[in-house]
This record gives structure tokens, sequence and C-alpha cells, in this order.
């Protein structure tokens, strides 16, 4: 594009365009900043300026990088050929696919398409609440999630979500979903230390339950690391007696892998980090890296069969449909996407280069009081902004705006938590593509010693 074409563009966009996350009437008065270009780990704007992206698409997404022409040229392949059908139907990529990705996930057996996390999610929730009439007349259909965790931006997804800001305005809620208490250790809700505590946070599920009467509960949502909601990592018990607590109580595990799955954490999927066996797990974002839309929701055998039935029974099936599920752009990208996991070895390098990004920023917290703590696994880590480290008394907002803003200054693209709590936007969230070296985390770290240089002066 030329200078003329970019104008024109850059007009069209604060004619027409609503933006995601923005107050647009900044935009009165000034351009909207535009992103016209990427390759490997970086972006160029319209005004020519070249930025190291170090949250893959801003929003954890593009896993293998951009400008990935082999990604691109099977889309294109798959699109001459077909297009799209409904899937009612079945189709080779999508087929091949799901083939593919349950090779990586044992004791899974089943993949439902459509085409974003919320929707993966509300599929697993439509399901819970569908096998409760299944088996008692509905009454077991309640859903538990966790505070700090977010599922996605519909309602019924927003109800599962334990972030305030992000839920603010948008009620009232869909009945059903019940909250549990967070797992980090660093603000533990139970005032306890670990080494020192009985893992309350993950013991408080059976008293939920309980609570709310275990005919009731169908299923509890984790993410395997809480993201958007401050980069907490469970701690190694965690999961065990979450699942110990489920089974006895016929409550169905539904892992949400939308940003930790296919690679993110060192492995294919982050529950697969701990003792635990779900019995759904949903996933969007990494799965192509953003070449396509394409999520799923990925089911035992047992939780498909609940659905089979006489065909005289005409209500006992999962009567839910996906129009872009039907799309086949998506599952075809997702090969792709894969096989240069596998080929470029990629889970390996995410653990290698994992270490050494938490090393940097571990030096980064011995050298800035500002660091309260730091918390992450494989190339997803993330670190807490404090006034005080005796009383962890959190930053405001604004501080973790100012770091942000001071790495772009320096042209690197860093995340933060973002309108989700009333007290606790003070996290700042990394998570560079899966293919990123020494080179690129080093310019990354280099970015955020001389922002948090700026707010701590």
């Amino acid at each position: 594009m030329n200078a003329n074409q970019f104008d024109m563009a850059v007009a069209a966009d604060k004619k027409h365009c609503w933006h995601h996350l923005t107050q647009h009437k900044p935009l009165e008065s000034a351009n909207p900043w535009m992103i016209v270009e990427g390759k490997g780990m970086r972006v160029k704007d319209s005004t020519g300026k070249e930025f190291l992206d170090a949250v893959s698409g801003a929003v954890w997404t593009v896993n293998v990088g951009y400008g990935r022409e082999r990604i691109a040229k099977a889309v294109y392949d798959q699109l001459m050929k077909l297009c799209y059908f409904a899937n009612s139907a079945g189709t080779p990529a999508a087929a091949e696919f799901a083939q593919m990705l349950i090779g990586t996930m044992p004791g899974m057996s089943r993949v439902y398409y459509s085409n974003s996390g919320s929707e993966a999610n509300e599929k697993a929730y439509k399901m819970v609440r569908q096998m409760a009439y299944f088996k008692n007349d509905g009454k077991k259909h309640k859903i538990i999630y966790r505070d700090r965790d977010y599922h996605g931006t519909t309602i019924a997804a927003l109800s599962s979500t334990g972030q305030f800001e992000r839920k603010a305005q948008y009620g009232p809620f869909v009945p059903g979903f019940v909250e549990m208490p967070h797992c980090c250790c660093y603000r533990c809700p139970f005032d306890k230390e670990y080494g020192k505590c009985d893992i309350e946070c993950a013991h408080a599920l059976e008293t939920i339950i309980l609570k709310e009467g275990a005919d009731t509960v169908g299923s509890l949502v984790l993410e395997p690391i809480t993201a958007g909601g401050g980069v907490i990592v469970p701690v190694p018990e965690y999961f065990p007696i979450i699942s110990a607590i489920c089974k006895k109580y016929d409550v169905l595990l539904h892992i949400d892998e939308v940003v930790c799955g296919l690679g993110r954490t060192g492995k294919w999927f982050g529950h697969q980090h701990y003792d635990v066996k779900p019995d759904m797990v949903t996933m969007a974002k990494g799965v192509a890296s953003g070449y396509a839309a394409i999520s799923c929701t990925v089911t035992t055998e047992e939780v498909f069969n609940a659905f089979k039935a006489d065909p005289s029974d005409r209500m006992h099936y999962f009567r839910d449909i996906s129009t872009f599920g039907g799309c086949v752009a998506g599952p075809a990208a997702a090969i792709e996407n894969m096989n240069i996991i596998v080929e470029e070895n990629l889970l390996d390098n995410v653990n290698k280069m994992g270490d050494y990004l938490m090393d940097g920023l571990l030096a980064l917290k011995d050298k800035y009081q500002i660091i309260g703590d730091v918390r992450g696994k494989g190339l997803f880590a993330g670190f807490e902004l404090v006034k005080d480290r005796k009383t962890k008394e959190p930053t405001d907002e604004s501080v973790a705006m100012a770091v942000a803003g001071g790495c772009m200054k320096e042209g690197v693209i860093i995340g933060r938590t973002n309108r989700s709590f009333a007290a606790f936007n003070n996290t700042i969230a990394l998570s560079p593509a899966l293919i990123a070296g020494k080179s690129e985390l080093d310019e990354i770290l280099a970015a955020l010693d001389k922002s948090l240089a700026a707010v701590s002066a």
C-alpha cells in the first residue's frame, strides 16, 4: 500500500470500524493504530514502525508466528476444493485434524467444531445442561467456575467468568453458575502460606458442591493456568485434589485450554502438566495460530455416548449447530499448524526458552522492588506490580499501562490485565510465539528493563 492508500484506510477505519476493547472518543482527534504486516514475531504498523510482538497477536493466538506460507497455501488449496459445508456432514480436513488432535490427548476421543473460544465453552455448557435432562429432568445443571478465570465474551461465558470489571454492566447473568475461590498462592484467598496449608483453594470445591447439593452440580470449568486473570499457575497438588472431588460427586471436569492449548506451556495442553483426566477440553486461539477461525470442544467417549439413543427419542441428541464450525479453512490451517509444531520441535523450544524467559524475569525482580511476584510456565509468563512487597498492595492500573506504553516506545508489544478487576489490574503478561529464541527474549527483557526503570524512578 502507498501513502495515499494508507490514508484512505485510516479514514475508512475512523468512519466505520468499531474496535474491540476500545474507547473511541480519543479517536475523534487521533488516528487508530493500524497493523498492516507481520513476519515471524514482528509486525509493522501503517506508519512503517516495526514492533516485536510479545503477546502473539495481542491475545496469545499467533503461536507459530506470522507469514507462514505453508499454512496460507493449505487454506487456499482447501478453499478452492471446498470452502464450506455444514458440519452435519463430514469433510476430509475436519476428520484428519480431529484424528491428529485426539492423538495428542490421551483419554479424549471426540471433537466438536465451532469458531471461537466463547462458543466452544458454550457448547460444553449446553452438553452439561442437556445431560442433566437425560439423568434427572435437568436438576444436575449447575456449573462451578473459579474466581479470576475467564471463559469468554458471550453472556453465558461471562456468567462463568470470575473477573468483576469484565462482567460489569452486562448482567443479569445466566442462572446456575457458582463461583469458587482462585488458586493464587501470592494472594491466597484463605490467608495461608504454601507448604503450611491444606490446599484449601482446591478443597473449597467440595464445600461448594455440598452447599449447592451434589445432585445439582453438573460440571466444573477451570483454566489450567489462569490467563487474563493474572497468569496464575496452580501448585502441583491442586488438580489431583480437584479431580478426585469431581469424581466423588459425579461432576464433569471441563478444562478451558483456549489460551494454554497447542503448546503454549511446553506440552500440547496445559492440563497435561498435572495428574488430571478431564471429561471436556475446549480450545481456540493457537489451534490454527490465527490463520483461520476454529475452536474445538473435545470430550471423552463417555460424554459422547450419553447423547446416543434410539432415533425414536426425538430430543436425545446434541441439538446444536455452529454455522462456521463447517468452514473447512479452520481444520486445514490447524493441520499445518500442528505439523509445524512437530517438525520444528517447538514444544522443546518452549520449554528451553521458557526457562530462559523466567530467569530473565526473576533477574528483573531482583533489580526492581516494584515486581512483587513472577509466575508462569513455558512461554507464558507474568509478574505483578506492587507498591510495597511486604504489604503486597497492588499498583494502580495506570502503572501497568505505563510499563506497556514504555515497552511500545521501545518497539515491543506486551500484555497486561486490562479492566478485569476492581483492584488487581496490575499484572504484566507475556506470551511470545513458540518460535521465540534468545535474541527475541533478550529484546523483550531489555524493553521491560527500561520501562520498569522509568516507572520506578
